[in-house]
Order: C-alpha cells, then structure tokens, then sequence
C-alpha cells in the first residue's frame, strides 16, 4: 500500500531465533554446505576488502579516497559504497536473484553491503530507500530486488527504510541493455517523490540502495530529484560496482 511509512525494519523474534540455528545451506558459488547461500570462504574469497573511490566506488590506488573523474566532476550523490565487483561469481548470481527470483540470494547479498558499511566505518544510514521499479515491470518481476536488499539491510542495521517515499514514474528499458551515451536521457523524469510526502525528505541523509550500478546515471537522476526535494544529503549503496573498463 502506497504511503505507508516504516519507521524501523528489525529481525523478528522468530528471525533471530532462526539466525541462532545457523540452518544448514549449500553455497551458490562452491556447492559446499554452510550456514549461508554464500559461505564464508567464498565470501573472504571473493569479496575482498580493496580501496574505492569514496565518490563513485570504483577501485582506487593506495590512500587515494577520490578518483580523477570525481574530482573532475563530482556526482550528485555525496558518496557511494559498494559490497563487490559486478564480476565473478557476483554478476552471476545477482542475475538470477534479479531475474530468476533466486530469492534466497537476497539476505547473502544484502549481507555484502551490512559488511562493506561495517568496514567503512561510516556513520549509520538515517534512512534507506530502495531504487523503485516501475508497475509494469513490479508486476512482471512480483518483486523489486532493490527493495529486497534494502529491507534486509535495514533489519540488520535497524534504521529506517521506505519502500514508497520514492517512485518511478514511467517504465524505462533496461540500462544494460543501452549505450552508456543514452543511459541518462533513458532515465530523465522517471522518478519522483510522493508529492504528499516531499516534506519528510527536508534537511535529511538519505541513503539510495540498488543492486548493481554501471554508469551511475539512475543514481544521478534519482539524487537530483531527492534533492530538489529538500534531501540535505544522498548516498548511494550498490550491491555491486561494474569496474572501469580496462581494470
């Protein structure tokens, strides 16, 4: 139901309890059996800890916390955070989780970004909200992969998340499936704010969470939106971050 506002999202007891069981699962990467749909050695493996621009979240050398093109031209969004490369097994099963209903993934892969924000010491999100999808595309799918990460995300940190403060206007083709020259112009005037609600949006730090970010130009377009509406502040966490070409 559109306008409900969820002020905490938090593990239920029943939740918690389940958690404390550690029910066995076999990874989606190795087949091994775990606790989780990733394991842990998959998890060290292949979501290393590496330094990111702290503007953009792609890859950096060294101490370095903004990349050229960020200092160049700085994004929208105050900074970005991202759990993993869109790469190997990630891009894989992100895929399958966003287009297969393979959610089972969701609470590994929201577990990816709870452990990138652990690791950046940042401060906690005031308020998380999901990318949205459009009606069509929400009743083709049954489910919005971006809401699904957030909502977990939201219960292990217990902030705030809503999944109907932001909306999408229009149905758009897929970003993937454009040259990165068309990306923004895809995406102009496709999100909004439920104009009812822009007034909760005034002078606060909103965190955007998606599942995978390539251009950055949804990112962009949404941010400018949360902050003509009166956001003070937007951060942008993606699941996963396509690398620069050439890395």
């Amino acid at each position: 139901m559109r306008g409900k506002y969820i002020e905490s999202v938090s593990p239920t007891p029943v939740a918690s309890r389940l958690r404390a069981w550690h029910l066995p699962s076999q990874c989606a990467v190795c087949h091994g059996w775990g606790n989780a749909r990733v394991c842990e050695a998959c998890t060290l493996r292949f979501a290393a800890r590496v330094p990111r621009c702290e503007g953009c979240a792609l890859r950096v050398q060294g101490a370095v916390t903004l990349c050229g093109q960020c200092l160049r031209s700085p994004p929208s969004f105050d900074s970005a955070l991202t759990g993993v490369d869109y790469d190997h097994p990630w891009d894989r099963l992100i895929a399958r989780f966003k287009f297969n209903a393979a959610l089972d993934l969701a609470a590994s892969l929201a577990g990816l970004l709870v452990r990138a924000h652990i690791d950046s010491g940042r401060a906690q999100p005031a308020l998380l909200l999901p990318v949205p999808l459009s009606d069509q595309r929400l009743r083709e799918r049954g489910y919005n992969q971006a809401w699904e990460v957030t909502r977990r995300v939201a219960g292990t940190l217990r902030c705030p998340a809503d999944p109907h403060l932001l909306l999408r206007l229009k149905d758009t083709p897929h970003q993937l499936a454009l040259p990165r020259a068309r990306r923004t112009a895809n995406v102009r005037g496709a999100f909004a704010v439920e104009p009812r609600r822009a007034h909760e949006l005034r002078g606060r730090s909103v965190t955007l969470v998606d599942d995978v970010m390539t251009t950055a130009a949804t990112a962009a377009e949404i941010s400018t939106v949360l902050k003509q509406a009166g956001a003070a502040e937007v951060h942008l966490w993606v699941v996963a971050r396509t690398p620069a070409p050439g890395d």
